[in-house]
């Protein structure tokens, strides 16, 4: 099991020129957890998670790892114990599959430090992980979506990180990749103690895989807590103004959430 670091957000705001996008945010990651980060689109979520990384300095508040304002730092420093795999990563033009996860090891090489086994041992375990091992010696630029969005899941994968970011990790990816992926972080949490946070858009899967739901409305936290206090008919509408109805999903036991259309709804007569 990796050592816990503790992760928390202070009166945090964030914006983009004169919009303000999140105020006075109060945030504690519970370490050796998955969290899921929700709400409705331009909440905030993938500026928090930028935040959270040190991309995006803060109008006012801190994001402390450890008890260290994470932007005061030293990047290779932060590097080594938090990874990030942004919404829309972009890689360099040409670079096959297994030099970008290679890229990976990067925050643990010193500066005349040569290429060593335990980087090999580090990408072929991310490579396998993520099912791309077909796939090392292809251009990213030549794959698919699904294809590309595995290949950096594997990246962030090597870095062996205590800390793992994710924005948004089942873009472009079908139903089974959706589940494998989010099975693989669970695998990664629950053997090695990775603190997981991700930026999720289904709820339903939030809810069945995170341990932890941080939900965004307003600018701020609306709701925090496991799925059974989050994922409320209540919350659901505040976030997102749907109404929905919410019951006891079958497989896991945890909330699943129902939305009420206008065209679906069974009369009860």
């Amino acid at each position: 099991m990796t050592a816990d670091h503790s992760l928390l957000i202070e009166n945090l705001t964030l914006g983009y020129g004169d919009h303000s996008v999140i105020e006075n945010l109060d945030v504690v990651i519970p370490p050796g957890r998955v969290t899921a980060i929700v709400g409705a689109n331009a909440c905030g979520k993938s500026t928090l998670l930028r935040s959270m990384s040190r991309l995006l300095a803060p109008r006012a508040g801190r994001v402390l790892l450890d008890g260290t304002a994470v932007h005061r730092m030293p990047a290779k420093q932060l590097a080594r114990t938090l990874g990030l795999l942004p919404q829309s990563p972009i890689a360099p033009e040409g670079i096959t599959v297994a030099d970008l996860v290679g890229r990976g090891r990067h925050p643990h090489q010193g500066m005349f430090a040569r290429w060593s086994t335990a980087d090999d041992v580090a990408v072929a375990s991310a490579l396998e992980a993520t099912d791309t091992v077909s796939l090392a010696d292809r251009a990213v630029d030549e794959l698919s979506g699904g294809q590309r969005q595995r290949v950096w899941i594997a990246m962030a994968l090597a870095q062996e990180t205590d800390l793992l970011l994710l924005d948004e990790p089942t873009t472009f990816l079908d139903v089974s990749h959706q589940i494998e992926v989010l099975d693989l972080l669970t695998d990664l949490n629950r053997r090695h103690g990775t603190t997981i946070v991700m930026v999720l858009h289904d709820l339903n899967l939030a809810a069945r895989y995170a341990d932890h739901l941080i939900a965004l409305a307003s600018r701020r936290v609306h709701a925090v807590g496991d799925a059974a206090a989050v994922l409320t008919e209540d919350n659901i509408r505040a976030v997102f103004g749907l109404d929905s109805r919410v019951i006891v999903d079958p497989t896991s036991g945890k909330p699943l959430m129902l939305p009420l259309g206008r065209h679906h709804t069974v009369d009860p007569a």
